[in-house]
């Protein structure tokens, strides 16, 4: 997860190959029209459920999920990792 004073992003890496998997960030211009304000915890609530989406198109039916030593469970990494299982996505 990466956020900034402007947007919000995450990406699923797959470790043995260190390849991102999936992503999904407030920038892309398609996601962008649809929330309003592109940094807030309901666009960290809609980038969890966008990246959910298409790691089950991906046929990745789980995932384990490191934060930073710097990153703490509230706010906007929680509403990624909530809307993460609410998608369907197991966090291992």
């Amino acid at each position: 997860m990466h956020l900034t004073n402007k947007y919000v992003s995450a990406q699923v890496v797959h470790s043995p190959t260190a390849t991102v998997a999936s992503s999904a960030s407030s920038h892309e211009k398609a996601l962008r029209s649809t929330i309003g304000c592109t940094r807030d915890v309901a666009a960290a609530s809609k980038i969890g459920k966008l990246l959910g989406e298409r790691l089950l198109l991906k046929d990745i039916p789980a995932v384990s999920v490191f934060l930073k030593r710097e990153q703490r469970y509230h706010g906007k990494v929680k509403a990624i990792i909530d809307s993460l299982r609410e998608a369907g996505v197991k966090l291992l």
